[in-house]
């Protein structure tokens, strides 16, 4: 029976489907390799989570030789979408206005970014 899936992926969850959706794929043993330079985990914790992972439905696997492949399940833009949805709805009770303007204060945003914005806002102006 699988995991019933939590609302969002846990830190250690996110940083191996950030290493999987840059790499498009790996083995436990690549994935830890990545994790290793911020993050010391055993072979077979890195091997638990991941299955716990394919449980939940963020990551599918496939065989290859004695072992699996892993390929996200979920796309970055999907998990992103959900995770920022939810902290908007219960940080900022549902205001995308109130999350902007707390992220154009406390960020630093060059003429790049600024002129992208704007173009943002042009098109949602014009619907």
């Amino acid at each position: 029976m699988a995991r019933r899936s939590a609302q969002h992926p846990t830190e250690l969850e996110l940083e191996i489907l950030k290493i999987l959706w840059r790499e498009g794929s790996g083995t436990v043993r690549e994935v830890r390799a990545h994790l290793s330079g911020f993050r010391e985990l055993a072979h077979t914790s890195v091997m638990t989570m991941m299955g716990i992972m394919t449980e939940k439905g963020y990551l599918k696997r496939a065989k290859q030789g004695k072992g699996y492949v892993y390929k996200p399940r979920v796309s970055k833009e999907e998990t992103s979408r959900r995770m920022l949805g939810d902290m908007v709805e219960r940080v900022y009770s549902g205001s995308a206005m109130a999350v902007m303007v707390n992220l154009l204060e406390m960020g630093d945003i060059d003429e790049t970014e600024l002129a992208k914005l704007r173009r943002l806002i042009r098109q949602k102006e014009k619907g």
